[in-house]
């Protein structure tokens, strides 16, 4: 049913600072209905919304469905006994509603994901395969370095198996790989992204990353290097991932929580097979800071 993540929605205590970092990151913002939202430049669609409260939390997740998909949602709700609710102060009225096992607050979108920017091909000289011929790709390496779209954002959550029975059975989405004995489980939507959405085990619910698909490998170091120089946090990268083999930067934000760009990430068919994996989070790269997988969220 599910077919992208359309947008995640946090409370923050402070919007004049959501507003500095997100701009920082390279996303364009504007005030709708009280609340600050955030969009991809060049993409027509709502990716981030940011609604004031004096914690930091995740406010609701965001799904579009795939065609006609609204009716089947709500069958498979009221199977499995989730509640259709009204939403949640501070979100938009469109959509069905519902909550997860773990109480997150849950938009269901009956329309298709908005098209992403379009950009231009990354030519290559890699082993046999020269195809840029005659130009300097230093040259062209800052002409689009900025988030093309919202692709997929990880939860903290104490009952793992549950939320993923929730969101494969209701919902529709597929295991695509966990990591030792599902400390951290990938949901994909079927052909497309190795994962939308996912979740780490913690000792309770929380917001971990959302991440953005940027043009290429450059355009990561390039915000990476972009963030630095207005004094942001160093964050995690550039490495590349084992599970969904994307290359990646991530950034702690001002609550806690990271942001990611990333780019090559592994695309899934319905013949892709879903493993349990004993690797480490990065195929290559420095380690990832003792403090990336700490939940920082209060207890609700």
């Amino acid at each position: 049913m599910i077919s992208a993540l359309h947008h995640y929605a946090l409370t923050v205590p402070d919007l004049e600072v959501a507003d500095g970092f997100l701009q920082d990151f390279g996303l364009e913002t504007a005030e709708k209905d009280g609340s600050l939202i955030a969009r991809c430049r060049g993409r027509a669609q709502e990716q981030v919304r940011m609604v004031e409260a004096p914690a930091k939390r995740l406010h609701h997740v965001s799904f579009t469905l795939r065609p006609g998909g609204l009716d089947a949602a709500r069958e498979a709700l009221e199977r499995g006994g989730a509640p259709v609710l009204d939403p949640p102060p501070g979100a938009p009225e469109s959509g069905l509603w519902t909550r997860d096992p773990d109480g997150n607050a849950v938009q269901l979108l009956d329309e298709p994901p908005a098209p992403a920017r379009a950009v231009a091909e990354v030519l290559t000289n890699i082993g046999e395969g020269h195809r840029r011929i005659g130009v300097a790709q230093w040259r062209r390496a800052t002409e689009d370095v900025m988030p093309r779209r919202l692709g997929h954002a990880l939860l903290f959550t104490a009952q793992p198996e549950r939320m993923t029975a929730f969101y494969t059975g209701a919902l529709g989405l597929r295991v695509s790989d966990t990591i030792h004995g599902g400390a951290v489980t990938f949901l994909s939507a079927g052909r497309g992204d190795h994962h939308i959405f996912g979740f780490i085990r913690s000792t309770h619910r929380g917001f971990h990353h959302a991440s953005f698909e940027v043009p290429s490998i450059d355009a990561i170091a390039l915000g990476a290097d972009r963030m630095r120089a207005r004094g942001r946090d160093a964050g995690w990268g550039l490495g590349r991932h084992t599970i969904g083999s994307n290359f990646f930067h991530y950034t702690l934000d001002p609550w806690g929580s990271w942001i990611e760009w990333f780019s090559d990430i592994d695309q899934v068919d319905d013949g892709w097979v879903a493993r349990d994996w004993d690797v480490p989070p990065h195929l290559w790269g420095a380690p990832p800071p003792e403090t990336f997988l700490e939940n920082r969220e209060p207890r609700a």
